[in-house]
């Protein structure tokens, strides 16, 4: 993957991560600037999205770990535990929220 290929890729799913979060229930506050998402529950803690073009990642801080995504085989891929993008923010989001949340790319 090229360097444009990696910013319309990450570019997408920080898009898609915000309408998602749009659809949800939930009263939570996100800000989104230069390659990063700020997402703020509700009890105070955050998760944070970002991109790390050097290394063409996509980079997730929870409140519980932190997580470095690659692009492999058309998805989002953690590189140290396997987990494919939408279902480790699902997971993420759930647990923050203390409710469970299904987000997609959709």
């Amino acid at each position: 993957m090229n360097d444009v290929e990696y910013d319309e890729l990450t570019d997408q799913v920080l898009l898609a991560v915000e309408d998602a979060i749009e659809g949800l229930d939930l009263d939570l506050d996100y800000e989104s600037h230069g390659g990063l998402l700020s997402i703020s529950f509700p009890e105070g803690s955050k998760i944070i999205i970002n991109k790390q073009p050097p290394l063409h990642q996509l980079w997730v801080a929870t409140k519980f770990n932190g997580h470095h995504f690659e692009w492999r085989d058309g998805q989002w891929i953690d590189n140290r535990f396997g987990s494919e993008f939408w279902a480790l923010l699902s997971d993420a989001f759930s647990k923050q929220a203390g409710q469970a949340v299904v987000l997609t790319g959709n």
